[in-house]
C-alpha cells in the first residue's frame, strides 16, 4: 500500500513517485491550496494539495478531519526555500499530491488533541482511557521505541556473552517471597491454586541445577502490591542467572551489559567501574539503601554531641536507643524561611509523611554564630557548637534540619527530606532533562531484619540468598547461631536514587537452605511442602550460582526522562491496578466460578453501609 515512511523522505527522493500512508496530523487551507501534515511511525511529511494538479485529490482534502487514515499518491519535491522547515526532519521536501484514498475516517470527537503540534498535558486518566490513541503521540510512540531498543541491546549482549534465553512458567505455585501472589483457581484440579511468578526466582535456579549455565528472560512478573509511580501489578524484568561465577565476576558482567545498553540507546560511555557502598554506609550516610549520589546533603550522625544536653527531643532519642542525625542545606536560610520547616509547611509535611514528630534546625549566621529555638541555643556549650559545625561542614547561610527518634524513623525522614530539597533547590535537573547517571553498586546486606510486629526474622531480599561464608563459619550446627547477623552475598545496582536491578549469589546447600527457611520461622514440614521440589534439586550437585533481575520498566522510564513507568509501558494499569481502556478487573458469569470451584463474598462496602 505505500512505497516509502512519511518520515523518510529526504532530498534523494525529489521527483520520485511516492505512495505513503498515514494519519493526518492537521490540515491547513492556505487560500485555495491545501496542505496535511502526514503522520506515520516513521514521521511527518507536508502533503501539498493543489486544485489545478489534482482537482479530485483536492475535493477530498477539502473535508478531512485530524486523524483520518489516508493513503496518498504523489510527487517528491524540494520545498520553496521561504518554507522550509529545520524543525522537521523531512522539512526540506513535500508531496505533490495526484491522488489521496480515506481509508478510515474519524466519526465523532476525539478526546483529546494527538497531532505533534498539540502536545497538550491531557490527564493522565483520559490518555490511559484512549490508549489507542495516545499511543500515536510521539512522546508515547518515541518510549516505545526505546523501550524496544533497550530489551534489543540487552540480548544483543546476553547472547554474544553465551546466555541462552528460556522461558519458565506463568502458571506456578504460591510460595512466600515478600509481596502477595496474584492466585488463579483450577478447574481441572478443584480446590487447588495456581499463583502468579512475582519472580522467575526459582525456576532460574533449578535451570542453573539442570545445566544450562547462563540463562536470560525478559519475564513477566506479577505482584499484588500498593502501587506507585514506579509500580505496577504486572512488570518486566530482565532476569539473568549463572553458574560458576562468583560476586565479582557477575557483578563484573553486568555493569558491562548496563554500558552496552547506555551506548546504544543514549549513545553515552559510561565510566567504570561503577562506585560502591556498603548497605551500612548507604543508610548511616544517606538514610536509604538506594541513595541519589548526584548531590550531597548527606546524613550526619551528631548523636554522641547532643546525648547530655538539655534538649531532652535529642537527649532522650539518644538514651532510647535512636539517633539523632541532621542534613546541612548549603545556602538554606534564604532558601527556605520557618514557615516551610514548622507544622503546616512543607518541608515539616515531607517528615511527617515518613513518619517523624517534627524538624529542629538550626540557622549558621556569619562568624559560626547560631539562630535556633532556645531550647536548642541554650543548652549547647560551646565545644559542642564547634564540633557540630565542624562535623557538619556548615558555614554562614548553611541551615540544619535535625531528625531525632528511633533511627529507623529518622533515616526515612531525613531521606525523604533530603531528595524533596534537592528538586526544590535545583540540585537535580528535571528528570526530562537529566544528563547525570550515577550508578552505585550497594553490597553486604544483611541476611534477616527483625519483625516486629510478628517477633521474626524476615529475609531482607529473598530466604535463597547464600549468607557470607566469613560470616556463617564452617561449622554447621552454629549456623542457627551464626545465620542472623551474617551478611548476605547480595547486590543492588542503584541509579540517581532508584533500584535499577538487585540480585545475589544463591544458596546451593540443601541443609543451609533449609537453616535459612527455619531462621524466617517457616517449619521444616511447610518448608518440604513449599520448597521440597528445590530442595531435592540442591541434593543432585546443584553448582555454585548467581544472578540479577532489571526493572526494564524502571530502566527505560529513567533512559526515557519520565516520572512515571506507566509512561513506558503500552498498556498499564492506574494506582487502583485497573486499565481503564478495557475496565479490567471485571465480573465474571456465574457458571465460570461454578466450573472453577469457587464462589464470591465480595460485598460493595457502600451497599453495607446502607445495610
Amino acid at each position: 500500500m505505500r512505497s516509502n515512511g512519511c518520515g523518510d523522505l529526504r532530498e534523494q527522493t525529489i521527483d520520485k513517485q511516492v505512495q505513503l500512508c498515514g494519519w493526518v496530523d492537521r490540515r491547513r487551507d492556505h487560500g485555495g491550496v491545501i496542505f496535511i501534515d502526514l503522520r506515520d511511525r516513521s514521521g511527518t511529511v507536508q502533503i501539498t494539495v493543489d486544485p489545478d494538479l489534482g482537482a479530485e485529490a483536492f475535493a477530498v482534502a477539502e473535508h478531512l478531519r485530524s486523524e483520518t487514515v489516508l493513503q496518498v499518491e504523489g510527487i517528491v519535491r524540494a520545498r520553496p526555500a521561504e518554507s522550509l522547515n529545520d524543525k522537521l526532519a523531512t522539512g526540506a521536501v513535500e508531496v505533490l499530491a495526484s491522488g489521496i484514498t480515506v481509508l478510515n475516517s474519524v466519526k465523532g470527537n476525539l478526546p483529546f488533541p494527538v497531532s505533534v503540534h498539540d502536545e497538550e498535558n491531557t490527564r493522565e486518566e483520559l490518555r490511559l482511557r484512549h490508549r489507542y490513541l495516545d499511543l500515536r503521540r510521539k512522546r508515547m510512540n518515541d518510549n516505545l521505541r526505546l523501550r524496544a531498543q533497550t530489551i534489543q541491546a540487552a540480548r544483543r549482549f546476553l547472547e554474544d556473552e553465551g546466555f541462552i534465553e528460556v522461558e519458565t512458567p506463568v502458571l506456578t505455585r504460591s510460595t512466600p517471597e515478600g509481596a502477595r501472589d496474584y492466585v488463579l483457581p483450577s478447574r481441572v484440579c478443584g480446590g487447588d491454586w495456581f499463583a502468579l511468578p512475582q519472580s522467575p526466582q526459582l525456576f532460574k535456579q533449578l535451570l542453573m541445577v539442570g545445566g544450562i549455565e547462563r540463562y536470560y528472560q525478559v519475564a513477566r512478573c506479577f505482584r499484588d502490591e500498593d502501587l506507585r509511580a514506579d509500580r505496577q501489578p504486572e512488570f518486566t524484568q530482565l532476569d539473568i542467572e549463572m553458574s560458576f561465577m562468583d560476586q565479582e565476576q557477575i557483578l563484573e558482567l553486568n555493569e558491562s551489559l548496563i554500558c552496552a545498553i547506555w551506548k546504544a540507546v543514549k549513545g553515552i560511555e559510561l565510566p567504570r567501574p561503577f562506585p560502591r557502598m556498603t548497605w551500612h554506609d548507604a543508610m548511616d550516610r544517606y538514610g536509604t539503601d538506594r541513595p541519589d549520589t548526584r548531590y550531597g546533603m548527606e546524613l550526619t550522625n551528631v548523636s554522641d554531641i547532643v546525648k547530655d544536653m538539655g534538649f531532652k527531643v535529642f537527649s532522650g532519642a539518644v538514651k532510647s536507643g535512636g539517633a539523632v542525625k541532621c542534613i546541612a542545606v548549603p545556602g538554606g536560610n534564604d532558601a527556605l524561611s520557618n514557615v516551610r520547616i514548622k507544622p503546616g509547611g512543607d518541608v515539616f509535611s515531607e517528615a511527617q509523611k515518613a513518619g517523624a514528630g517534627g524538624l529542629a534546625f538550626i540557622r549558621v549566621r556569619d562568624g559560626g554564630e547560631i539562630d535556633t529555638i532556645g531550647a536548642i541555643k541554650d543548652n549547647l556549650s560551646d565545644e559542642q557548637k564547634q564540633e557540630l559545625l565542624s562535623r557538619t561542614g556548615a558555614e554562614p547561610g548553611t541551615l540544619l534540619l535535625f531528625g531525632a527518634g528511633d533511627t529507623a524513623t529518622v533515616n526515612k525522614a531525613l531521606d525523604r527530606i533530603r531528595q524533596y530539597l534537592a528538586k526544590e533547590l535545583g540540585m537535580v535537573k528535571a528528570d526530562q532533562d537529566n544528563d547525570q547517571w550515577n550508578f552505585l553498586w550497594v553490597v553486604d546486606f544483611p541476611m534477616f531484619e527483625f519483625n516486629n510486629d510478628e517477633n521474626r526474622y524476615e529475609a531482607l531480599h529473598h530466604p535463597f540468598c547464600a549468607p557470607n561464608d566469613e560470616d556463617l563459619g564452617n561449622d554447621a550446627s552454629q549456623w542457627a547461631d551464626t545465620l542472623p547477623g551474617a551478611r548476605a552475598q547480595a547486590y543492588d545496582l542503584v541509579l540517581n536514587g532508584l533500584e535499577l536491578g538487585g540480585g545475589s549469589l544463591r544458596i546451593h546447600d540443601s541443609a543451609l537452605q533449609r537453616q535459612v527457611l527455619q531462621t524466617v520461622g517457616l517449619p521444616l514440614e511447610e518448608a518440604q511442602e513449599q520448597f521440597g521440589f528445590l530442595m531435592d534439586a540442591l541434593d543432585v550437585g546443584a553448582p555454585p550460582h548467581g544472578g540479577l533481575a532489571f526493572g526494564v520498566d524502571r530502566m527505560v522510564m529513567l533512559l526515557a526522562g519520565e516520572e512515571s513507568i506507566r509512561d513506558t509501558i503500552a498498556f498499564p494499569k492506574t494506582q487502583q491496578a485497573r486499565c481503564l481502556m478495557t475496565n479490567a478487573p471485571g465480573g465474571v458469569a456465574d457458571k465460570q466460578l461454578e466450573e472453577l470451584h469457587v464462589a464470591s463474598t465480595w460485598v460493595d462496602p457502600s451497599e453495607e453501609k446502607q445495610d
